[in-house]
């Protein structure tokens, strides 16, 4: 079934229906966890136009590893800003407002993540937007939410500051160790997600009843959710969550063990055939049977989990982790070779599956980029274009879905409510573009595209 649903997947994508297609966001966000929700969305066939006040756009255009930047744009921007238009708006400006109200006339949902009340008080919140469009799904996401006392102190936030605030840090680290904060953006990526969750059941919801709704999101919150086991463990018990590095302290035994050729292997055996087969691996089948192993719940209890693991280390450090894995093929257990991640990109298995994407964009060129995380058998996600620079849609947009003419949209121009961007790296588009490649221009009614 597998093989028939999913031949030619990755050569056919392209070419079937996309799930959000008709669907329209407006997005007024910056960094990543504003706009990885609209990317998400885009990635499903969302027209996403995201609005930056020009000339210098989303602060995210910043953000990039050691300060690389690919064709002018940085990796962390490239990968959260797939497939969406690009609109130069300074909403500080009275007729840059006008015409936001405007697009929201016309659109689905609004994504923000800016400062508690910053959009009320430009007089384009949720408020002032449902009056022109009353069945508008508008999501508002910062790191504390919209109300409580650390909003109301106006509190700034980012990844960082949610995973040392919600105890993310804390959990991750080993014991006796500092806190550890990851370096990839798991509040972030985490948040827009549960973001697009919510703003999926409105669109339900207002199918069925004609209504929108305003959604609000706390990053704190939202990753704390993630965090399973620990807060019900400590109101149930009294007892305070504590790190545990590796080891999986639900799951007897589970936890990463240095081997002989200085790599790491995860190994895993909680179920009574797993933990035998591990056991008959390490040629110790007795420890199956033994009392303190005898099953999961014993195996769990502080003494005994702290004796198998280390029976398990031991082992592994005398074998090679390939070794180990084809032991845990052969009896029956989980065992994987703890990857880096230039081993990841080299997998097979991930590009023949398609998860791994060649992207070929007219102003970026080909590059390799990593899908949304599922497949659709009948509307795939896709990566249909990459990043612009500020502004680069302005006309588009104003002819296209506001019906501007060009003098109207000279006007716009020269008071300021248009813009487009600065001639700096990662503003502007790549020093050898045409002037034509990538734009998308309106015309009898219809679009067509050059990305």
């Amino acid at each position: 079934m597998a093989e028939e649903t999913w031949q030619n997947y990755k050569e056919k994508k392209n070419s079937k229906p996309a799930p959000l297609k008709g669907i329209r966001a407006l997005e007024v966000c910056t960094l990543i966890l504003g706009p990885s929700g609209p990317g998400f969305a885009a990635a499903m066939g969302a027209e996403v136009i995201k609005c930056e006040v020009p000339p210098m756009g989303d602060t995210c255009r910043d953000m990039t590893p050691f300060g690389y930047l690919f064709r002018g744009y940085g990796p962390v921007f490239v990968h959260s800003n797939i497939n969406k238009y690009w609109l130069g708006l300074d909403l500080h400006n009275a007729e840059a407002k006008k015409v936001f109200l405007e697009l929201a006339a016309k659109s689905d949902i609004i994504e923000e993540n800016l400062r508690p009340g910053v959009m009320e008080g430009w007089n384009i919140g949720y408020r002032q937007i449902k009056e022109v469009n009353p069945g508008i799904i508008y999501i508002a996401k910062n790191g504390f939410g919209q109300w409580g006392k650390y909003a109301a102190e106006n509190r700034p936030s980012n990844d960082g500051a949610s995973q040392g605030f919600s105890g993310y840090a804390w959990m991750s680290s080993f014991p006796g160790q500092p806190p550890l904060k990851s370096s990839i953006y798991p509040c972030d990526d985490y948040g827009g997600l549960m973001g697009e969750m919510a703003v999926l059941a409105a669109l339900h919801y207002r199918e069925r009843t004609g209504k929108g709704q305003y959604i609000e999101l706390s990053q704190s919150e939202n990753i704390m959710r993630a965090m399973s086991w620990v807060w019900p463990y400590q109101q149930i018990t009294g007892k305070a969550a504590m790190p545990a590095g590796n080891r999986d302290v639900s799951i007897c035994p589970a936890d990463t063990f240095y081997c002989a050729d200085g790599a790491f292997v995860a190994i895993a055996a909680p179920a009574p055939e797993e933990f035998g087969g591990l056991c008959t691996a390490m040629g110790r089948p007795e420890l199956a049977s033994d009392p303190r192993f005898k099953d999961h719940l014993t195996r769990l209890k502080e003494d005994n989990a702290t004796q198998i693991l280390k029976i398990i280390a031991d082992w592994a450090r005398a074998r090679i982790a390939e070794e180990i894995e084809e032991m845990a093929e052969k009896h029956g257990f989980a065992a994987s070779r703890v990857y880096t991640v230039k081993d990841v990109a080299e997998d097979n298995h991930f590009q023949e599956r398609g998860f791994i994407t060649d992207v070929d964009d007219p102003l970026l060129g080909q590059y390799h980029d990593y899908e949304f995380p599922v497949m659709m058998s009948r509307t795939p996600p896709k990566v249909k274009w990459s990043v612009r620079a500020v502004g680069f849609d302005n006309e588009y947009i104003m002819a296209h879905h506001l019906g501007k003419s060009e003098d109207e949209i000279k006007q716009l121009y020269e008071c300021g409510a248009l813009g487009k961007w600065a001639d700096v790296p990662g503003r502007r588009p790549p020093a050898d573009w045409d002037g034509k490649a990538g734009l998308t221009v309106a015309g009898d009614g219809k679009e067509k595209e050059q990305r």
